[in-house]
């Protein structure tokens, strides 16, 4: 019986999971948007909702906690400086998914996962690219 056992195994081991959903975790921290599977989204959501609120908790011990999960000081300052105080006054509900259809290769379910207050500026993205 599966009682009480969360989570997606993703087709994937223990230690290959737990490094892909650290990267999308930081991924998704860091650009505030990233295109994946719709199964891979749902369990992405389930830890960057967890980092955001150690990041409102903000004292040391959340900080260590953080780092531990997401390994890169940068993000991890950003999460606590400005993702921070851009959610404190949100009960959780961090992120949202967006579906997109299927991918043309395999036909495995596209989502977008963003940030909730993720505004893409169109004017820089569009250069960006071209540089």
């Amino acid at each position: 019986m599966r009682h009480r056992k969360a989570g997606r195994k993703l087709g994937r081991t223990s230690s290959h999971r737990d490094a892909m959903l650290r990267n999308m975790v930081t991924s998704l921290l860091d650009q505030e948007r990233i295109v994946t599977t719709i199964p891979k989204a749902k369990e992405t959501r389930r830890m960057a909702e967890r980092m955001i609120t150690l990041g409102k908790r903000g004292d040391l011990h959340a900080r260590r906690q953080a780092l531990a999960y997401i390994r890169s000081k940068e993000i991890v300052a950003k999460l606590f400086d400005q993702l921070s105080s851009q959610y404190a006054q949100r009960q959780g509900g961090y992120t949202r998914i967006i579906r997109t259809g299927t991918r043309l290769g395999d036909a495995a379910p596209m989502a977008i996962l963003e940030l909730v207050d993720f505004q893409e500026s169109v004017g820089e993205s569009v250069t960006d690219q071209e540089q």
